[in-house]
């Protein structure tokens, strides 16, 4: 298993800070079936402006969306690149079966 350095604990930890919320959650939903205008999230999340403006700029800031400006409308997607990291890490820290052999604290050796 790769070993996970320190910068890349921190991004992870700032990925799932960005997703502990419902309303987030709600976003990365809706962005899952492509780009969307900040005006249809609103609508269809039922929030503020000002509101869903906080709520994008949590999940830009982790890294998990990227957006554009087109006119006067600011349209976000999802990122790619970072929902391949975080399935690879969260595929990386699934339970696997002991080898043993280890010296460390899980074996009680």
């Amino acid at each position: 298993m790769e070993t996970i350095t320190t910068p890349d604990l921190a991004r992870v930890a700032r990925w799932f800070h960005a997703l502990s919320d419902e309303t987030r959650l709600g976003i990365v939903r809706q962005l899952s079936g492509g780009e969307r205008c900040v005006c249809d999230l609103q609508t269809e999340l039922d929030a503020a402006q000002s509101r869903l403006s906080f709520h994008l700029k949590t999940l830009r800031d982790a890294g998990l969306v990227v957006d554009r400006r087109e006119g006067r409308w600011n349209y976000y997607s999802l990122d790619p690149e970072a929902l391949e990291a975080m399935r690879d890490f969260l595929g990386a820290a699934a339970p696997r079966e002991h080898a043993g052999g280890c010296q460390g604290a899980c074996c009680g050796r």
